[in-house]
C-alpha cells in the first residue's frame, strides 16, 4: 500500500476539493480526487498544450454526462505510466474531455488548473482509502480481485 499526500482546497459556498499531484507523460500536474466520478478523466486542452499529439486520442461514440451537459464528445487515451507519489500503474486508459469549464472556475477563485479527476475506476480497483486527518490517499499497488463483489 502506498500513501499519497493530498491537500484540501476550499471552494466558494463552503465546498472543497481534494487535490493531489500526478505525473503522466513525464510531466507533473494537479488532479482532483473525485469519489463521485465513475472514471478518471483528463482535460483535452491541457494534454494538447503539454505536447501530446491529438492522434493519440481514440474517438469514442460515448457521450459523457455529469459536467453540466449530456452530449460532450469524449475520447480515450492510454497512459503508459501514471504516478501518484510512490504509487504507479502502467498502460491505464483514461477518458479525455473538455474540462475547460472546471479550470475556468478554478482560475476565477485563484486556484491552479488541474489536468483532470482521479475517479472510481482507479479508486475502487486499487482499494482507495482516504484519511482526511492525515491528508493521505492510500492505494494498493496491485489491483483488487473484485469479481466476487459483483
Amino acid at each position: 500500500m502506498q500513501n499519497i499526500p493530498f491537500e484540501v482546497i476550499g471552494l466558494q459556498a463552503d465546498g472543497f476539493h481534494i487535490i493531489t499531484e500526478v505525473e503522466i507523460f513525464e510531466k507533473k500536474f494537479k488532479m482532483v480526487i473525485d469519489t463521485g466520478a465513475s472514471k478518471t478523466v483528463l482535460d483535452k486542452e491541457t494534454l494538447l498544450s503539454s505536447g501530446i499529439n491529438e492522434e493519440e486520442f481514440l474517438i469514442t461514440d460515448i457521450l459523457s454526462t455529469g459536467l453540466g451537459t449530456n452530449n460532450m464528445q469524449s475520447f480515450m487515451i492510454t497512459i503508459p505510466l501514471m504516478k501518484l507519489s510512490d504509487w504507479s500503474t502502467r498502460n491505464f486508459t483514461a477518458a479525455v474531455l473538455d474540462l475547460s469549464s472546471i479550470n475556468f472556475a478554478y482560475s476565477q477563485i485563484g486556484l491552479d488548473p488541474v489536468i483532470g479527476v482521479l475517479g472510481g475506476d482507479i479508486l475502487q480497483l486499487f482499494g482507495a482509502k482516504i484519511d482526511y486527518k492525515k491528508n493521505t490517499l492510500t492505494l494498493n499497488q496491485r489491483k483488487l480481485n473484485l469479481n466476487n463483489l459483483r
